[in-house]
């Protein structure tokens, strides 16, 4: 038999009093694609983080044809043919898309004198895998979505034999994520290998010939993907059968939140063109999208950080002539954020300090923060929401994206708030995760709360909304109750097409 392209032979990890990785052994063969599958906090991250000499094992190695990788240095992975696809931007936002691609390829100075000649690289590579960004966009510019793109075709514009890829659909389209993964199995066939983490069953079903599965850091499972199911998957990730919870019917109640012709212009370009909306407590309006298209500014004037510009906002039935992030907070208003490590959390504070930290006044007395009560409030969010990895002295950080996903969800709804925005909930959520969030929220829409749902997952949006608008080029569609909605009409819709819409009309108002 030939040698495996990679192995990797009884790694183990520990962080503090957390055993991330025990003995976790696989392989990968030349032309392979494997599925790294797991709770959120089962060792996934760390393990591919290791693989790329991002950590430095405790025991165990890696190897490549046959030869062992020095721990700890990613250029050495990098000459070695591996290329990851990080689940956390490793990009920089003041650079713009092309300098972030071919950053660590070429001198500064070789970079100056070959720009058109890389330039003329990424647009090539961009249009053959269907991932359009503009390679002179600075990328702090950028949607979530569009610098997930930028970070694919980084790793693709190296060259990697060996390709990792931790969640690389997480912010795609499910018509750009076939796309990708037919491209994917296209350059598996011509030898590239690929091991890719994925919370979402069907595309691990369609894509993978072989699956891996970690649970609490030990490798309990492997299978081929021709011979299980997504029910035996999701059984094996969690250790318990999983079934996600079904929206009943509601009455709504009053209007909470209205928008009417609301528009925010930014940069001379009108981000938001004249939305309008109502929001009633006691139901879930889903607000549908591909990333870029205006949702992401849509939250930030909810959450008090976008100002408009022209139109009216109504709160609890009182006009708003500007919102703060602090009337926001006072007006019970929670916020689950889209970028959850930009915008949810600071990664260098203690868990504790992340869940108190919007509300510091409830928190404090005499000017000084309450430690005792806030680690008692923290550990709180910790029992009810299952965030593993941590204790509430532990640093944000160490969390796995699903587990900080949890935190920042919790701790908006640990004390029902009278409206919640919730931007892109289950994003990164394993299958177990992902049930226990949106029975949550439900949770939350039979007391009384009434959520906006901004995402970008037709199947979430359907499963939990009660009413549905897309959003396309800034421009908000008309509603569409739970029950006339379809994934065909739906995916109109996101595309532009409902009756009276002028965003077909309008230039670069979809992005692609």
């Amino acid at each position: 038999m030939s040698i495996p392209v990679l192995q990797i032979e009884g790694v183990s990890k520990r962080f503090g009093t957390t055993l991330a990785n025990d003995n976790i052994s696989l392989s990968l063969a030349k032309g392979e694609i494997v599925a790294l599958l797991g709770e959120n906090g089962a060792g996934k991250t760390t393990l591919m983080s290791i693989l790329f000499g991002h950590y430095v094992p405790d025991t165990g190695r890696v190897l490549v044809d046959g030869e062992a990788l020095p721990p700890g240095k990613p250029r050495a992975a990098i000459r070695a043919g591996i290329g990851m696809v990080h689940q956390h931007f490793a990009l920089a936002p003041n650079l713009t898309v092309l300098e972030n691609v071919t950053t660590g390829t070429e001198s500064l100075w070789s970079l100056s004198l070959k720009r058109a000649e890389a330039r003329a690289r990424l647009l090539s590579i961009s249009q053959r895998f269907g991932l359009k960004v503009d390679p002179d966009a600075r990328l702090g510019d950028l949607s979530v979505g569009e610098q997930q793109r930028v970070e694919i075709l980084k790793a693709l514009y190296n060259e990697a034999r060996i390709l990792v890829l931790d969640e690389p659909t997480a912010v795609l389209t499910q018509i750009e994520a076939e796309h990708l993964f037919a491209t994917l199995k296209d350059m598996a066939r011509q030898g590239l290998s690929l091991i890719f983490i994925s919370h979402k069953l069907d595309e691990v079903m369609s894509t993978a010939d072989r699956v891996v599965v970690l649970r609490g850091g030990r490798h309990v499972a492997e299978r081929k993907a021709a011979e299980t199911s997504k029910a035996e998957l999701a059984e094996l990730m969690v250790g318990r059968t999983v079934e996600r919870p079904v929206r009943d019917a509601s009455t709504p109640g009053d209007i909470v939140l209205e928008a009417a012709a609301v528009t925010v212009r930014s940069g001379g370009v009108d981000r938001l063109k004249a939305v309008d909306f109502r929001l009633r407590a006691g139901e879930i309006l889903g607000i549908i999208g591909v990333s870029g298209n205006g949702q992401a500014v849509l939250a930030q004037l909810l959450s008090g950080t976008a100002v408009r510009s022209s139109g009216d906002l109504l709160l609890y039935g009182k006009p708003v002539e500007s919102l703060s992030v602090a009337d926001v907070v006072s007006a019970g208003i929670g916020r689950v954020p889209e970028d959850r490590n930009r915008e949810g959390a600071i990664g260098e504070m203690a868990i504790w300090e992340n869940a108190v930290l919007e509300r510091l006044g409830a928190f404090s007395r005499h000017g000084l923060v309450d430690r005792r009560r806030g680690m008692a409030f923290a550990q709180k969010i910790i029992d009810a929401f299952d965030v593993r990895g941590g204790t509430p002295g532990s640093r944000t950080r160490l969390l796995s994206g699903g587990n900080m996903q949890k935190l920042i969800l919790g701790r908006n709804l640990i004390e029902r708030p009278r409206i919640l925005l919730a931007a892109q909930p289950a994003r990164g959520l394993d299958e177990g995760a992902v049930a226990a969030v949106h029975e949550r929220i439900l949770e939350a829409r039979r007391q009384g709360t009434a959520v906006l749902l901004i995402s970008e997952d037709l199947d979430e949006v359907m499963a939990l909304a009660d009413r549905i608008q897309a959003i396309v080029g800034g421009r908000l569609s008309p509603p569409i109750a739970a029950e006339e909605a379809s994934a065909r009409r739906l995916g109109l819709m996101i595309s532009g097409e409902w009756p009276g819409s002028e965003a077909r009309q309008e230039e670069g108002t979809h992005a692609v």
